[in-house]
Formats: C-alpha cells, sequence, structure tokens
C-alpha cells in the first residue's frame, strides 16, 4: 500500500468519525486560542485529519489522489525509493503545520477563530507537481501548471489580503503551496535545473479533454 493510500484511508476514517461526533471535530480542530493558552499544539497536526462536510473531504482526497500518487512516485525517483516515501511522509505532515501556523499567531487571542482540513497539503502537493512538470496540463482548468501555480498563488495571496469571509482558510493554501516548492529546492536543488530545462522546451499542445 502506497503512503498516499494510507493517508486517504486514516483521513477518510477520522473525518468520517467526525461527521458522527461533533466532539473529534472540535477536540482536533485548528484552534490557535486553544493551541496557544492552553499548550494544545497538536491542533496543528491533527486539523489535516477532520473536515467541515463531506464535499469538503471529498475535494482534499480527490486531489491527494491525483497528485499524491505521482509525488510520491517521483519522490522514489529523485530520493531513492526508502528515503523517498519517508520525505513525502514527512512533507505531507509539516505541510499541515506549517500552513497552520499563519493564522496561528494571527488569531492566538481569538477564541472563535477554528479551521479544519487538509487543503494546506494537498496545496503543496498540486505546486510540487506544478515544479515537476511545468507545461503539463490540468484539466479544470484548462491552463499549463506553471499558469495554474502563478494564477493559484496570486489568488490565494489576494484572498488571503481581502479577508474574504467565505469560509476557506486561504492563508493555509498560500503558505502549503509556497512551502512545498521550498521544500523540495531546498532538500533537492537539482530539482531547479529540470525545472528550468522543461520550462525552456517548451508548451505542449493541449490534450483532448473530451
Amino acid at each position: 500500500m502506497t503512503i498516499t493510500l494510507a493517508i486517504i484511508i486514516i483521513t477518510g476514517l477520522i473525518s468520517y468519525q467526525g461527521f458522527n461526533n461533533y466532539n473529534i471535530i472540535n477536540s482536533l480542530k485548528h484552534h490557535p486560542y486553544s493551541e496557544h493558552h492552553n499548550k494544545q499544539y497538536y491542533r496543528l497536526l491533527s486539523s489535516g485529519f477532520v473536515h467541515g462536510n463531506l464535499s469538503h473531504l471529498l475535494i482534499n482526497l480527490f486531489v491527494l489522489y491525483m497528485f499524491g500518487q505521482y509525488i510520491e512516485s517521483s519522490f522514489g525517483v529523485l530520493y531513492g525509493e526508502a528515503l523517498g516515501s519517508l520525505y513525502f511522509l514527512f512533507l505531507y505532515l509539516s505541510s499541515i503545520v506549517v500552513a497552520d501556523l499563519p493564522t496561528h499567531f494571527r488569531h492566538k487571542n481569538n477564541s472563535s477563530y477554528a479551521a479544519v482540513g487538509a487543503s494546506g497539503a494537498t496545496s503543496a502537493l498540486v505546486l510540487i507537481y506544478c515544479l515537476l512538470d511545468p507545461w503539463n496540463w490540468f484539466l479544470y482548468p484548462p491552463v499549463p501548471a506553471i499558469v495554474f501555480a502563478l494564477g493559484y498563488i496570486f489568488y490565494s495571496h489576494w484572498s488571503d489580503k481581502k479577508n474574504r469571509s467565505d469560509g476557506i482558510g486561504h492563508s493555509a493554501h498560500l503558505y502549503g503551496a509556497l512551502y512545498g516548492i521550498i521544500f523540495l529546492i531546498v532538500t533537492k536543488p537539482m530539482v531547479l535545473r529540470i525545472f528550468s530545462e522543461r520550462i525552456i522546451e517548451g508548451p505542449m499542445w493541449p490534450p483532448p479533454f473530451f
């Protein structure tokens, strides 16, 4: 069993239990006030395994499945099979924590703020994919990966600055995405050469989506 599949199963089971028992979500969610004042720092990680509703869960698990398999396989090539699996697991778990840190410090004295979901980790995977295969096309929106990456970062930054009240943790998306890029470059600098070579190759024709 791949690590990606194991994470999907664990996240799905914990989130499903949370749907039936809100006490589980309440005890695991990202709650900066409890983290800061009650030293419940485990919430920075545990929040990535619970979700607000079924659609939220399914979207994150779909993204994890689509990109996690590719990244996990690529890490096996970049770092070696055994080490690559450890790097992938560490990346996923640390992305959840890093993506939550900005709101931890911003809302540590705000008892009403809370968040759930693995969006920070899935954002890291999406942006790493864009770094490894910048000209591959996304199905939706139908654009090359590099264009999607730039638009994704810009939109997340803009939404976070605007403090949109849409119930989405845009800062988690943004910082998770940036962390994913930094993680890959720091641990494997040669990726920059691979990225530049593929950028120079230029865009490919879009595949037939229909």
